[in-house]
């Protein structure tokens, strides 16, 4: 038989999930520039404030990065050299190479077949004597079962940082991702559900985002624009190493808009995950995202997986084939352990997290943002569903 690849009727080519930034940001960041501050100020502080209050978080501190805020949580537990933290391969590489970072081994652990996310039963398994954090990640925005790894983390007097890279807005039981003493690290790029262009939080309680704060500006005693303000000191101390990874005010002020337009942004992608769903629940050689009924699912990501007893190609060429048709996708992740410097390092295989790699192989994570229109999402359905049709076993 031979293939007849249908041509695209969508003429433009539709981005994989760009930022949807509108007027207000824009005026915003005008008049940030039009201010005496540009750095981190008072507009960084307002954002913390209004995020902290947005999650109900016992406080919250504006970086960089997620990667940032994650570094800076790890910083702050003064691990010994070789101490062990667990997390998930099926994540993006800061995860792990923060781990790294502080002289710490991240121990990977294999994940749910359903969620994806980390596997409670697993973790347990793999704690040592030299365990000290647990580092699970909310995989496309579905939380993971944080009441068993809190319980896990309890029993055995460890610290559980969350990386909530996907999960703004999402919710655990009722109770919003973040909102807890423990740290939690947010990420603000250009992808993310709240983007400030660069940037991310970490909340935690006040006693914990004390000792970050020094950590995240040099271990100064002192914060910069405070120094600087009306009636500032120039003098500070230096009472740690600490990093540079302060979020300045001209992102904070995109933040402070999107924040207040996360509800819309969020009830858009409620929508789209809903025709998706309709579309492709009923097709055989696809298979749609999960959501637990505990959790309300942040939707960053929406992640399909192919069958592939199904179909006479696998997930690659399915890729090439919706961009042939003008539909932009990515794949969300690579696992950590087929990486060359964590497979090299620690001898992995890539069988030796199976969930994760079979899965790795056949998924691919379609268009979802705000700023697609109907026609947009009815040509993402259309592509998919006509290469499932073109290439059926």
């Amino acid at each position: 038989m031979t293939d007849t690849v249908a041509q695209s009727t969508r003429r433009e080519f539709l981005p994989f999930n760009p930022p949807l930034i509108e007027e207000e940001e824009i005026q915003e960041v005008v008049a940030t520039l039009r201010s005496p501050w540009i750095t981190t100020g008072p507009k960084t502080k307002r954002f913390e404030e209004e995020f902290s209050a947005y999650l109900k978080a016992p406080g919250a501190l504006a970086l960089n990065s997620c990667t940032a805020a994650m570094h800076v949580a790890l910083a702050c537990l003064d691990l010994e050299r070789g101490a062990e933290v667990i997390t998930t391969p099926m994540t993006f590489a800061a995860t792990a190479n923060v781990i790294e970072h502080v002289g710490a081994k991240p121990v990977l652990v294999d994940v749910e077949p359903d969620t994806l996310n980390i596997d409670p039963a697993k973790v347990e398994a793999a704690i040592t004597p030299r365990t000290r954090a647990l580092l699970p990640v909310h995989y496309t925005g579905h939380p993971a079962e944080r009441d068993v790894l809190e319980a896990i983390a309890r029993r055995y007097n460890l610290t559980m940082i969350e990386d909530a890279a996907h999960a703004l807005p999402a919710r655990f039981r009722g109770q919003p991702i973040g909102s807890g003493q423990n740290p939690v690290a947010f990420s603000f790029y250009a992808t993310k559900n709240l983007t400030t262009a660069e940037g991310g939080m970490l909340t935690a309680g006040p006693d914990f985002l004390e000792r970050a704060r020094i950590m995240a500006l040099h271990g100064m005693s002192r914060d910069a624009w405070k120094r600087y303000d009306k009636g500032g000191s120039w003098r500070y101390e230096i009472v740690a190493p600490g990093f540079k990874y302060n979020l300045t005010d001209v992102a904070s002020a995109i933040g402070l808009w999107q924040l207040r337009k996360l509800e819309r942004f969020h009830q858009r992608r409620l929508e789209i995950v809903e025709a998706y769903g309709q579309a492709f629940g009923a097709e055989e050689a696809l298979e749609p995202p999960v959501k637990r009924a505990h959790v309300d699912h942040a939707w960053h990501l929406y992640v399909l997986r192919l069958r592939p007893e199904l179909l006479r190609i696998g997930r690659d060429r399915f890729i090439d084939e919706l961009t042939r048709r003008n539909i932009g996708t990515s794949v969300h992740f690579i696992p950590l352990h087929v990486h060359p410097y964590y497979r090299d390092k620690y001898g992995y295989a890539p069988t030796d997290f199976p969930v994760a790699f079979s899965n790795f192989e056949r998924l691919l994570s379609l268009p979802l943002h705000p700023g697609l229109t109907d026609q947009d999402v009815s040509d993402v359905i259309d592509a998919v569903l006509d290469v499932v049709q073109t290439y059926r076993r």
